[in-house]
């Protein structure tokens, strides 16, 4: 075994013993890299001694778990994720173990031509689940080992009918742990018919300069049918003409955010930066379709890598679930990185469900926090970044 950072915590799967952890590493974080989903998959695979010589696609590996353990077992599996951080846990836990051999692809890549093995981590959302299996029912043939697997409450009737409609019979295993398997057999004379993904709707008429108009969402993407709440809520009392030339949406979702602070700042430059890949993909369909002017997209671990106060105005809608589970770890996170890539007078907009609490956290980080509105179910909060009294004694 080769050797591992002693902190992170170790996967005995049916080849090896695999030290995994999440991206990014926080050792105050409980949540594992796997649960039992992915180990009963694995152990499924290794006692039914499935063949994983030929073309192995794993579609939705969460952070690298079921990838990091095919390698263990001297396979070379196709991994296609929707999310950024999932793909660089993926590669820290594959050189962690001292493994390699998994291609890396993105759910905006080309999928693979052919697939003797599919094994599919049902995903959170079922819009992506369709788009998943749509995409990828080209590459499978008659003979296709297709096995699905999951927390017994991920995995829905509905779930079940996609794999029926797109793959062929499909059925499922009883459940160990709470996790459970689904496994379905390809039947080349199905016509599941065209993919629907992406969705194009209208806005609202009463959100601002985005009203009526068209945004483009890729499946998988938070509300992916209708405008949620929170952010309709956080369009109407959005800063106008602020004179920010720098703006970032972050988190940027379907990109209406930061579409519409294109729209009330002319001439700045917006960056739509999301951790999912197919966010950042329908953020600048959105943006092409309504607005025109400087902006750029990436898929990114939010302002990783933003040159710290080189921002004027940072939009934010946080998600407060990793997956299933509940967190304000990433929230958190955004509102540092907010703070680092502010220039002193620069902004932080944030919109969250009042029980939320956030204005303890930005108080804290940014030394003050302002209601700009609140309803029974949401508040908009501002923070201003303050020169710091070593700048400022510098300045004088």
């Amino acid at each position: 075994m080769n050797d591992k950072a002693p902190s992170a915590p170790v996967l005995t799967s049916p080849w090896s013993d695999l030290a995994l952890t999440r991206h990014p590493e926080d050792p105050r974080d409980p949540l594992r890299a796997w649960d039992a989903a992915d180990t009963y998959l694995l152990r499924h695979l290794a006692e039914r001694g499935v063949d994983l010589s030929g073309s192995v696609v794993v579609a939705g590996d969460r952070w690298g778990a079921l990838g990091t353990a095919l390698a263990g077992a001297g396979c070379a599996p196709t991994l296609i994720s929707d999310s950024y951080l999932g793909r660089r846990a993926t590669c820290t836990n594959l050189e962690r173990n001292g493994l390699t051999g998994p291609l890396l692809r993105t759910t905006r890549d080309d999928p693979p031509a052919r697939a003797d093995v599919l094994l599919v981590r049902v995903p959170k959302s079922l819009a992506l689940l369709e788009d998943q299996l749509h995409r990828l029912r080209p590459a499978v043939h008659p003979g296709t080992v297709v096995v699905g697997t999951g927390m017994v409450k991920e995995i829905h009737t509905s779930t079940l009918q996609l794999f029926e409609r797109i793959i062929g019979p499909t059925r499922t295993s009883l459940a160990e742990k709470k996790a459970r398997l689904i496994f379905s057999t390809p039947d080349p004379s199905l016509t599941p018919g065209p993919n629907p993904w992406p969705l194009r709707y209208r806005l609202p008429d009463d959100i601002g300069p985005l009203a009526g108009r068209t945004v483009v969402n890729h499946a998988g993407v938070f509300c992916a049918e209708h405008l949620d709440i929170g952010t309709r809520f956080l369009l109407q009392h959005l800063p106008r003409a602020t004179g920010a030339r720098r703006v970032v949406d972050l988190g940027c979702g379907n990109g209406v955010v930061g579409t519409t602070a294109a729209l009330t700042h002319p001439g700045a430059e917006v960056l739509f930066t999301d951790e999912s890949y197919q966010a950042v993909a329908s953020a600048e369909a959105t943006y092409r379709e309504n607005a025109s002017g400087e902006a750029r997209f990436r898929a990114a671990d939010g302002l990783e890598g933003v040159e710290d106060g080189s921002v004027d105005l940072v939009l934010n809608n946080p998600p407060f679930h990793s997956h299933q589970a509940t967190t304000d770890a990433t929230a958190h996170r955004m509102f540092a990185q907010a703070r680092a890539a502010l220039a002193p007078g620069g902004e932080l907009w944030v919109v969250g469900n009042r029980h939320l609490g956030y204005h303890v956290k930005l108080r804290r980080l940014f030394g003050n926090s302002e209601l700009v509105a609140g309803s029974p179910k949401f508040v908009v909060l501002k923070a201003v970044k303050r020169e710091s009294r070593a700048a400022r004694a510098r300045r004088q």
